[in-house]
């Protein structure tokens, strides 16, 4: 597989929540640093993605904004 996302992270799925339409996944890179996505519930379901199962996260992004109170 290549992509031209320069940003692919390698990791664990620690947590899935399934909804009705949607699904929050949440991938444990290294010990306590974990990223959350929320993809289709479809798409969790055709990757079967489970607890415990290697996952890559994938960004592309062209801007990344940070607030402060």
């Amino acid at each position: 597989m290549q992509l031209t996302a320069r940003n692919i992270l390698k990791g664990t799925v620690k947590h899935i929540h399934l909804g009705n339409v949607n699904a929050e996944v949440t991938l444990e890179i290294n010990p306590g640093v974990e990223i959350t996505a929320m993809v289709t519930k479809t798409s969790a379901e055709k990757l079967e993605l489970t607890q415990g199962k290697e996952a890559y996260a994938v960004i592309k992004a062209g801007h990344v904004m940070i607030g402060v109170d």
